[in-house]
């Protein structure tokens, strides 16, 4: 009986030293829309952004991350595919990516075939003008949900009546509703119910918000949070010195709604109250991230999920005389990216230049996933157990002329712009010949506003350096004469 006894014991101990295998670890995917550095964990302490700022104290904070294209489409092309804009020849916002490269993978299709639960709440892939496709049904294990629908369709949605709008700004509505009338307090109701959902398996959830994007309708508390008369006007209102007309754009996506009024331009209190409108959208959004990030602590998930907070490009608010997006200017270029692992939970920042299309390979990386041969990211793995590290010398982004070229059509140029440690440096191409039509170099020690073009008092060295620099990060070739 003794040596019975002894056997169990010894077999019950073996069994306990086994190791079981590791379990797969979750994913997080926060997608932000139109989200420029304005965060108080960015150095913005204006901001209300207590959840993001609680993200970013057990992560890592990108302080150097660009988008490849200061529009949704594009970049939200890009970064869910890891391929680059020339490679995917997408550069306006009706064309999907699929009719480029039908087979590519996509990021979280790339998780789907490796066994994870794939899931999208809200927008992630571009969210409209693409009725063939709405969003990409494929790289979802369930059906996509409050992912396709127009900015202008959120307005407040109540039981009864609907509270007044208490400011007559366009562009700015200001209703006391709770956060559900509008489409991110949605997203994040859904969300937290898809968490409990799915937290016994191993799952990529990606949870995309729609603000800050405009209309600037927040709910009135959210706008409460700011004081109207500490609202600044940007120092930067004029466009930059010396800067080549086809850098501007016409900022359509707000300015059209002041195109009947007598100057046609906001004044300084509409400017404040834009402002204060986006500030306002942050704090929605970010308390609706906290929502989401509190259930995933509720649920003691934080331990084993790999969390990913992005936007998908900057904004302007008046500044260089801009409004919207659409530009290679920093304001557009750059990007909010924060990331947070149980392996790398401590607070971080890094200067490293960073672009959005290396969150893919980072995230196969970190799950130990094969990544597709042909994704043109680098894994910031480096980065987040060295933040002083580097990965690449520059980040690229690019943009078109027109800004919104007609469907079908190409674009009658491409300013292609390099961010580097210092300098951002931008050629206009002829987009058929791309031979150079205008320069642009911004110094950002001396110049972080980027007010003065300085590309005439460059030294010839400085400029063959930083246009070597841009031609190695560049694909495409010139088209075939036309006959």
């Amino acid at each position: 009986m003794k040596t019975v006894t002894s056997l169990l014991l010894s077999l019950l101990f073996l069994s306990t030293c086994i190791a079981k295998p590791a379990q797969k670890p979750n994913v997080l995917f926060i997608a932000i829309d139109d989200l420029r550095t304005d965060l108080n964990c960015y150095g913005n302490s204006q901001i209300h952004s207590p959840n993001i700022d609680q993200l970013a104290q057990v992560g890592t904070l990108f302080e150097r991350a660009y988008c490849q294209q200061a529009v949704c489409n594009p970049s939200r092309s890009s970064m869910l595919t890891g391929l680059r804009l020339d490679t995917l020849n997408i550069w306006d916002l009706p064309t999907h990516f699929r009719q480029r490269i039908p087979d590519v993978v996509t990021l979280p299709q790339l998780f789907k075939q490796s066994g994870y639960h794939t899931q999208c709440v809200g927008k992630i892939f571009h969210n409209w003008r693409q009725d063939d496709f709405r969003g990409d049904a494929v790289s979802w294990s369930a059906p996509q949900e409050m992912h396709y629908n127009s900015h202008g369709n959120d307005k407040a949605m109540v039981q009864g009546e609907v509270p007044p709008n208490l400011s007559d700004v366009p562009k700015c509505v200001i209703r006391d509703v709770p956060d559900e009338a509008y489409f991110d307090g949605r997203v994040a109701e859904r969300a937290v119910e898809v968490l409990k959902e799915l937290q016994d398996q191993s799952f990529f959830l990606a949870v995309g918000f729609w603000k800050p994007h405009s209309h600037f309708n927040a709910p009135k508390k959210y706008w409460d949070l700011y004081n109207p008369a500490e609202i600044k006007l940007p120092e930067n209102r004029l466009p930059p010195k010396n800067v080549p007309e086809i850098a501007l754009h016409n900022g359509q996506e707000i300015l059209r709604s002041y195109k009947n009024l007598p100057n046609q331009y906001p004044t300084d209190h509409q400017a404040r109250e834009m402002r204060r409108g986006y500030y306002a959208n942050i704090s929605y959004m970010d308390a609706q991230v906290g929502k989401v990030l509190d259930e995933l602590d509720r649920l003691q998930l934080r331990d084993n999920t790999i969390i990913v907070l992005w936007s998908d490009h900057g904004f302007h608010l008046g500044e260089n005389s801009l409004w919207a997006k659409t530009s290679n200017f920093e304001l557009d270029a750059r990007v909010p990216m924060i990331i947070s692992t149980p392996q790398f939970n401590r607070k971080q920042s890094t200067e490293s230049l960073v672009e959005l299309l290396d969150i893919y390979p980072t995230l196969t990386d970190l799950c130990r996933l094969p990544s597709p041969d042909n994704l043109e990211g680098k894994s910031l793995v480096p980065i987040l157990k060295h933040p002083q590290a580097k990965v690449k010398p520059v980040a690229l982004t690019q943009h078109c002329r027109p800004a919104y070229p007609p469907h079908g059509q190409n674009p009658e140029a491409m300013g292609y712009s390099i961010r580097t440690s210092r300098y951002r440096y931008t050629e206009w191409r002829d987009f058929r010949t791309l031979d150079v039509v205008a320069m642009e170099l911004y110094d950002h020690h001396s110049d972080p506003r980027e007010s003065n073009n300085v590309i005439n008092d460059a030294k010839a060295g400085l400029r063959r350096q930083l246009a070597r620099q841009l031609n190695s990060v560049i694909s495409r070739q010139a088209l075939p004469e036309q006959n």
